[in-house]
């Protein structure tokens, strides 16, 4: 049950400022509580008149609450890690299309109930993509959910075991973006494979998918024990789709390498064991 502050006993009792942050807690308003008094001082300085002054403070309020609201649809996406597309090094992997990447960044082709599918080698920034694509979705006010295959299938089978496996199927077919990452590292099982392409069934034309793999398609056999269901989940897959490309050497290995490449360098040199050395 919901709880509230108690009233100010009687509005002849007590300040205005304290029934002002009675009011402004109770209709959810913390940013206006915060900033008030501040942006009322500064107006008044300033010359401008009360519209201007509540324009600017519900902008703030406006401004904050979807702060908020990104960051709680961050934490609900639980993303192993925050990554951008800033941080990747595109140049790194000539093969990615960039201009593709950045056009979905854009987020119109979860509108369009559109997939994405990211092939290639281990440590190539597949999930650093997915990551940051899921984040890009999470600040245009989609909810996203991150998930290993494995970790997935493992979900599908506890919820079917708990009897709560048809609640759980409902909660992804909602989620506008999902991102399965990881497909083709574990081998499914005859039950999971079932599990999972359940959940690609169902999200067919209602939802976006995300899907990383360091197999290439006609692979993904070995993987659902299946040529049928394997035929049937990339017929559904590939439908609405954009391929992602990541042919090329370890994207991982190349920042560990520049990193410590950084490190080097920034280390202060030993004036005494460089005499040495140089003797």
């Amino acid at each position: 049950m919901t709880t509230t502050d108690p009233m100010p006993s009687g509005t002849t009792q007590g300040t205005p400022q304290v029934l002002l942050a009675h009011h402004l807690k109770q209709l959810k308003l913390p940013t206006v509580l915060r900033e008030y008094d501040k942006l009322a001082r500064e107006c008044a300085r300033d010359g401008v008149d009360h519209p201007r002054y509540l324009l600017r403070l519900v902008e703030l309020e406006l401004i904050d609450r979807e702060r908020r609201l990104v960051e709680r649809r961050i934490r609900q996406a639980r993303f192993p890690a925050t990554k951008s597309l800033d941080s990747f090094m595109f140049p790194a992997i000539p093969s990615l299309n960039k201009m593709l990447v950045l056009e979905l960044a854009r987020c119109e082709y979860i509108l369009r109930r559109e997939n994405i599918i990211a092939l290639g080698n281990s440590g190539t920034g597949k999930t650093h993509i997915g990551l940051s694509l899921g984040l890009a979705a999470c600040q245009k006010g989609f909810s996203v959910a991150f998930t290993t295959a494995a970790g997935l299938v493992h979900q599908l089978m506890e919820a079917r075991d708990e009897k709560r496996l048809i609640k759980l199927q409902r909660e992804l077919q909602a989620v506008r973006l999902l991102i399965i990452d990881e497909l083709g590292y574990v081998p499914l099982s005859p039950t999971g494979a079932e599990l999972l392409f359940e959940v690609f069934s169902q999200r067919y034309e209602h939802g976006s998918t995300i899907v990383t793999s360091n197999l290439p398609f006609e692979e993904w056999t070995s993987v659902f024990g299946s040529e049928r269901l394997t035929g049937a989940l990339l017929d559904r897959l590939t439908h609405h789709v954009h391929i992602l490309s990541f042919n090329g050497e370890s994207y991982r290995l190349a920042q560990s390498t520049a990193h410590r490449r950084l490190t080097v360098r920034a280390e202060p040199v030993d004036a005494g064991a460089a005499a040495e050395a140089a003797s």
